[in-house]
């Protein structure tokens, strides 16, 4: 299992537009603490997030906030969406590439 790690600038500026379409409304610091760990999704690069930085495992989904389309570079269609646990809080960036396999790169933003 891979541990929680900080995200890189790509999977930031994926959720900077996630949250931008949303209504959600952040604080201006709320990627200090921001912690992502892979899932196991076959590598099409879904994370879960802690954005307190404290790895809380007993939370559950909550809703979808906002979501996206664009294209790997294989040219299979990938959709991100932005889910929120029970309590309002970031919980998980899914992303599905249509054909189930790898994600090759995250969309340049």
């Amino acid at each position: 299992m891979e541990s929680n790690r900080k995200p890189t600038i790509k999977e930031l500026r994926l959720l900077e537009l996630l949250i931008k379409k949303s209504s959600l409304i952040m604080s201006d610091n709320w990627k200090d603490n921001l912690l992502v760990r892979p899932m196991d999704d076959g590598e099409m690069g879904s994370l879960y997030l802690f954005p307190k930085g404290v790895m809380i495992e007993d939370r559950t989904i909550g809703e979808q906030v906002s979501d996206f389309q664009f294209t790997d570079s294989d040219g299979i269609e990938v959709i991100a969406s932005l889910n929120l646990d029970e309590n309002g809080d970031l919980f998980e960036l899914d992303l599905w590439k249509t054909d189930f396999s790898k994600l090759l790169n995250f969309p340049n933003l």
